[in-house]
């Protein structure tokens, strides 16, 4: 019998997804539960696979993986879609397909399936990296297929005795990973509405957070974080400090209107303590160790980047191209950054490199100024002749002399 490997996450949509690819196309299903840092109990998860049909059921820890090849080039990249997002779900299914393409191929099967609707991003990333990695596999997408609404769902899983974590009055989607949280349905779809405080759980409110302000150290080498107050952790580890330390500060709470690549609007909340704190130092130690001529060019790099990574587009030509040249950049950004936390904001408010380009004696007024007031004027000339020109020009069209003059 063909087997089909399903992308599962233990919600909603793939719990149902089991039986219903069974029995409508017949095939074997192999649940793949892939850890990328949600917090989850995943021996729960691999018995429930099981235990609503799938004849294998996997957990792959891909944490450190997720770190070193996707968030520490997000980092790099100051990844952020439309200057909001930090991307995280998108950040995380090339690695997700990727290794459900890599199950495929170990277990012979000939399919692979998502969770993800028709309305959805999620669909074409994994798609498209099937797609590039192993255009061989034939794609399921019951989602996309059944034509059941959130409602009828809950009511298939509860006919065929599936347990499922939502109910119809509490009707959220979320996605986890290591880098953010997604909230989205029921009354979020609302955007003249406030966003229901039930729906955070990563983070404080205003009003719960701490009066005074928490200080963190952050040490980057080559644009990598390494150390979280003279402490070096794992990326992972130090990524979940960061969120629980934001989140009790309110930090990384994100309600915006989103421009899905589908083509509509959505509204979507995040929750990103760490993804928040962690791009806030590095901005700022680039802003140190940078020269102006990259500083001023590398955001254009970095807006086709967050495209890139929201469209599914990870692995392409362009994408690897940038980030070669992201990569040559941060070979600049060592040092350490200090953050201040305070009721829901994030400020860098210190830093110090090895690398600084910053020099006290240039930029100073004081009596240890060393630099040369007399050669402004030259520069300013140099600099001012094309408008004087452009200038010159436009006064003689204005103005042109009479004939016989």
């Amino acid at each position: 019998m063909s087997k089909c490997v399903l992308a599962y996450s233990g919600g909603l949509d793939t719990s149902v997804a089991v039986r219903w690819i069974a029995e409508q196309y017949d095939v074997e299903v192999i649940a793949l539960a892939v850890d990328v840092g949600e917090e989850k109990n995943y021996e729960a998860i691999r018995q429930k696979a099981l235990d609503v049909g799938a004849i294998e059921s996997l957990v792959v820890d891909v944490k450190q993986e997720f770190f070193d090849d996707f968030i520490s080039r997000a980092i790099g990249a100051n990844l952020m879609y439309e200057h909001q997002y930090p991307a995280f779900t998108a950040l995380a299914r090339p690695l997700l397909a990727k290794t459900q393409v890599e199950v495929a191929r170990e277990y012979g099967a000939q399919y692979v399936a998502h969770g993800c609707t028709g309305k959805g991003n999620d669909q074409v990333r994994f798609e498209v990296t099937y797609a590039a990695l192993a255009p061989e596999l034939k794609v399921i997408a019951p989602a996309r297929e059944w034509g059941m609404t959130r409602e009828q769902e809950i009511d298939y899983a509860q006919q065929h005795n599936i347990p499922v974590p939502v109910g119809k009055g509490s009707p959220y989607s979320t996605d986890t990973n290591l880098w953010g949280r997604s909230i989205e349905c029921g009354q979020i779809e609302d955007p003249t509405r406030e966003g229901p405080e039930d729906a955070w759980e990563w983070t404080n409110s205003i009003a719960a957070a701490p009066e005074e302000p928490t200080y963190l150290e952050i040490a980057f080498e080559q644009g990598v974080p390494v150390a979280l107050d003279g402490e070096e952790l794992p990326g992972p580890q130090l990524i979940s400090r960061l969120n629980t330390i934001g989140g009790e500060n309110a930090v990384g709470r994100i309600d915006m209107i989103e421009n899905r690549l589908v083509g509509i609007k959505s509204r979507e909340l995040y929750e990103a303590p760490a993804a928040v704190i962690l791009l806030t130092a590095h901005r700022d130690l680039e802003s140190l160790t940078l020269d102006r001529e990259t500083m001023h060019f590398k955001p254009y790099l970095e807006l086709r980047y967050a495209e890139l990574v929201y469209y599914g587009l990870w692995y392409t030509p362009l994408r690897e191209a940038i980030d070669a040249f992201v990569s040559e950049t941060q070979k600049r950004v060592t040092g350490k950054v200090t953050v201040k936390l305070h009721k829901g904001s994030c400020q860098a408010v210190a830093r110090a490199s090895e690398r600084s380009l910053y020099q006290y004696e240039l930029a100073t007024y004081a009596a240890e100024d060393i630099f040369d007031q007399s050669a402004s004027p030259g520069f300013i000339h140099i600099w001012g002749l094309p408008a004087r020109v452009a200038a010159q020009i436009d006064r003689n069209a204005q103005n042109p002399s009479r004939p016989g003059q």
